[in-house]
């Protein structure tokens, strides 16, 4: 049986996922990586058929050393967000021997990565067995960047400067020059991707085609492909391994289901066909001013097959058809053409309500496939923070923290998912011509309860209670005032643990801005400073603690908390708002 599969993902350090690491376990090769200093060892994990790397004529010797390679593109890429290299996983075929697959993998790896200036590492496993196919299969990873004639590393985009009518550069209202930041190459379009999927179907079929196989592949979708079929979800070997061992998976269940409902689907539209086909013959041929006895016409229709019939086979295929649609007649209590057609109007309701079924399980295992992610995050990270967690000097614990602290945020993050009728605080921070600026604001998820609604819009509201004392010749302390005067007469409570602060040329300065206390007390707000004001308010008592991990901050509690926050600039009028995008108020 052909198989189709043509996945492609990128490796990036966002995920917490290193070049280094996705090679090793790829060609089942031991590699250390510099970057974060540890050995990937999968020498143990057998399946690999066959590993190599393929370098274009710019490319560096040197860089046909695998572990050389992915060290150069980690040490090239400085941001701790980049994007590393992509990473392919494609289907070979059954119908083919392993030399054939593993020729056809490394052709089409040469033509269209590799040609194009892309370094390419092809691993060809052996196959695992997906819903009892085995499915020969090779990964791919390729580099982001294109090299220079030299054989250094080139930039992943370039700028475009808008033009006016006379050709010279616009400048934006800051003096700056206005530009779009483009690919150099077209590795990263949707087109391409879309090119490369196309490409490899049409060589794996002139394949087919030369070897006199009546097989074929097609990259388009079901629904492209005009097949009314559901497709299944990829499992993935650990999926695999667990159904083998007995162990039933959700991604397991929804295939068994999306199968069986497969099944059904074509035996409905199998009979829909026949009798929607058979009601408009016998109303073409036998067309009367009253409508005939449905028996009659199934009689008539059956003689009327059998007039035109050939040979016996042909009979006897009209005669089973004849039967097929007598006993679905009778089972479903069908007397009149009227209940037939009422009949196939309800089937075809009901194939659709599976169809619309199945695209809600799909969408469940997209939700899945993001919880493995994290658990995977979860699970190789659980070190660092037992690590952690027993050094008790403050000092070394703080500085072990600063050490890991991208480690340890992806850990905790990984840990939170969000739920229909959680409230998020986004808290943003820009730095821009040598000035910060710092903004926060409170979103539902979803549909949230009234009581949250009401604590987001008190929240902000505080905000603006505050701006009406933003002004000159009034005091830090008359804006916190009137922050906690109106959250407390809403039945509300203002965080005192963290407070407002100046913003400027640093993140957090002088003054601090509470959000609580009398007025009448403080600096006295002049032209020209610039607050960061951030009421944090509490649905219950305004106590918070801070969790184990040193930086998780909870309600002590238990209840809700929102945060709002804009950074201001004290004018001799009204105050201005810096960072304000939009009116977030429900």
């Amino acid at each position: 049986m052909a198989l189709y599969h043509f996945h492609v993902d990128q490796i990036k350090r966002s995920a917490g996922q290193s070049a280094i690491a996705a090679a090793a376990y790829r060609a089942g090769e031991k590699l250390y990586s510099e970057y974060y200093g540890e050995t990937n060892d999968f020498t143990r994990k057998g399946g690999v058929l066959h590993a190599e790397i393929l370098l274009p004529p710019n490319a560096p010797a040197e860089y046909a050393d695998r572990q050389t390679l992915w060290n150069a593109v980690e040490k090239v890429e400085k941001n701790k967000k980049a994007q590393l290299a992509y990473s392919f996983d494609i289907a070979l075929q059954n119908e083919l021997t392993q030399e054939e697959n593993t020729a056809l993998a490394r052709r089409f790896v040469q033509e269209h990565f590799v040609s194009k200036g892309m370094i390419a590492d092809l691993a060809v496993h052996e196959p695992d067995k997906e819903n009892g196919i085995p499915n020969l299969h090779f990964h791919v990873m390729t580099t982001m960047r294109h090299l220079n004639p030299d054989g250094t590393w080139g930039n992943k985009q370039r700028r475009e400067y808008a033009l006016d009518e006379n050709g010279e550069r616009i400048r934006d209202e800051k003096g700056d020059y206005v530009f779009n930041a483009v690919h150099i190459a077209d590795w990263h379009e949707p087109e391409t991707l879309e090119h490369w999927r196309e490409a490899w179907c049409r060589m794996v079929n002139d394949e087919f085609e030369r070897k006199g196989l009546d097989v074929r592949i097609d990259h388009r979708s079901y629904e492209a492909q005009g097949i009314e079929q559901i497709p299944t979800v990829h499992e993935g070997p650990l999926v695999q391994q667990m159904e083998k061992r007995g162990i039933r998976t959700q991604k397991g269940d929804l295939n068994r289901w999306i199968k069986a409902t497969n099944r059904l689907i074509a035996t409905i539209k199998k009979k829909l066909k026949s009798l929607v086909e058979w009601i408009a013959a016998v109303k073409e041929e036998l067309a009367k001013a009253k409508e005939p006895d449905l028996a009659d016409l199934l009689i008539r229709y059956h003689d009327m097959r059998n007039a035109g019939a050939w040979s016996n086979k042909a009979k006897i295929g009209n005669l089973k058809k004849f039967v097929d649609a007598f006993h679905f007649l009778k089972e479903n209590q069908i007397f009149t053409v009227e209940e037939l057609e009422r009949q196939t109007h309800e089937l075809s309701a009901a194939v659709d309500a599976l169809v619309a079924q199945s695209k809600a399980s799909t969408s469940r295992i997209k939700q899945l496939d993001n919880m493995i992610t994290f658990a995977e995050h979860i699970h190789r990270i659980q070190p660092v923070i037992d690590a952690m967690n027993g050094i008790h000097w403050k000092g070394r614990r703080e500085k072990f923290r600063a050490d890991h602290q991208d480690e340890i945020d992806l850990y905790y993050t990984s840990q939170r998912i969000l739920k229909e009728g959680d409230i998020v605080s986004v808290d943003v921070g820009a730095y821009i011509g040598g000035f910060h600026g710092d903004c926060a604001g409170t979103y539902p998820c979803g549909k949230i309860s009234d009581e949250a609604a009401r604590l987001i819009a008190v929240t902000e509201q505080s905000f603006w209670e505050g701006m009406k004392f933003a002004r000159f010749g009034y005091r830090v302390s008359d804006i916190s005032h009137a922050v906690q005067k109106y959250v407390e007469e809403n039945g509300f409570s203002v965080v005192r643990d963290y407070v407002g602060h100046g913003v400027g040329a640093n993140l957090h300065e002088s003054p601090e801005v509470p959000n609580y206390g009398k007025p009448g007390h403080g600096p006295r707000l002049a032209p020209g400073m610039t607050l960061a004001v951030e009421p944090m308010v509490n649905q219950g008592d305004w106590r918070v603690k801070v969790m184990k991990d040193g930086w998780t901050v909870r309600t002590a509690d238990g209840s809700l908390a929102a945060h709002y926050e804009n950074s201001i600039l004290i004018t001799k009028g009204e105050p201005e708002i810096l960072t304000q995008v939009g009116d977030l108020r429900l």
